[in-house]
């Protein structure tokens, strides 16, 4: 079951903000000096009290930062290998495509777009409460061809080069690797053997996107209509950084942390 932390802390910060107000309300005569009566339930409450004039601060700190600065998350899958394996804890940016009210995820302030190639975590379509993490491939208006593992967009196709094979585990061991181009910078995608090699032709409607996952032939992404295209009020953001890694049953791989997400 994905947990929805965010809102949770807005409950949380409505919750303890409105002890705070009652209790600014209801200590009032204590604090003017006037004699009020404690018994049991009253000084239960005052413990209450206390709780949420500390946790409150806290709470809605941890709930800005995740809002609008950065939010973590896990990867669960294998789907963007080989730059991102099951394990993974990665920070997204939370304001570089604009900022977004909690729970509601209503844009308040536009400050980038999207570009291709980017990494992002998207809620999807289908069930918003899934958050998923592809990559950008097409974008608004796209005409977008997969044949054979390539990729055409607007009738060009996007330049792939040799990169060795995968000599890590997770069951992908010896999968060939290649380079991607989106521009002058390229990032590297897995081609597993013996999988499906799914093709697909469409043209991205306007606030859409068009995501695939960098492991192409192990991967549920807009190919299939269970994602399809994202509209913009899904995205969450652009994953940066690697911040840790721990891949249960295991050990954390402590040479993963601090790497950029490419």
């Amino acid at each position: 079951m994905n947990i929805d932390y965010t809102t949770l802390l807005a409950l949380a910060a409505a919750v303890s903000g409105a002890l705070v107000l009652l209790d600014r309300f209801t200590s009032a005569p204590a604090r003017d000096g006037t004699a009020v009566h404690e018994g049991p339930g009253a000084r239960a409450m005052q413990q209450v009290y206390a709780y949420a004039r500390t946790l409150f601060p806290v709470i809605v700190i941890v709930l800005l930062i995740r809002s609008f600065l950065f939010e973590p998350f896990r990867i669960p899958s294998g789907s963007m290998m080989p730059g991102l394996v099951d394990g993974d804890f990665i920070l997204v940016n939370k304001y570089a495509y604009g900022l977004r009210l909690p729970v509601v995820h209503t844009k308040i302030l536009s400050i980038g777009d999207p570009r291709r190639g980017d990494v992002i975590v998207f809620r999807e379509p289908s069930d918003p409460s899934i958050d998923l993490i592809k990559r950008l491939v097409g974008l608004p208006g796209d005409h977008v061809v997969v044949h054979d593992n390539r990729v055409f967009i607007n009738g060009r196709q996007m330049p792939l080069r040799p990169d060795g094979t995968y000599q890590g585990d997770f069951g992908f061991t010896g999968s060939p690797l290649v380079l991607e181009y989106f521009g002058a910078k390229p990032h590297v995608l897995m081609l597993a053997p013996n999988r499906f090699v799914t093709d697909y032709e469409g043209t991205v409607p306007p606030g859409h996107y068009f995501f695939m996952g960098d492991n192409r032939n192990d991967s549920e992404d807009s190919r299939f209509p269970e994602v399809g295209f994202v509209p913009d009020v899904n995205l969450v953001g652009p994953a940066r950084w690697i911040w840790f890694n721990w891949h249960l049953p295991g050990w954390p791989n402590l040479a993963r942390i601090g790497t950029r997400i490419q």
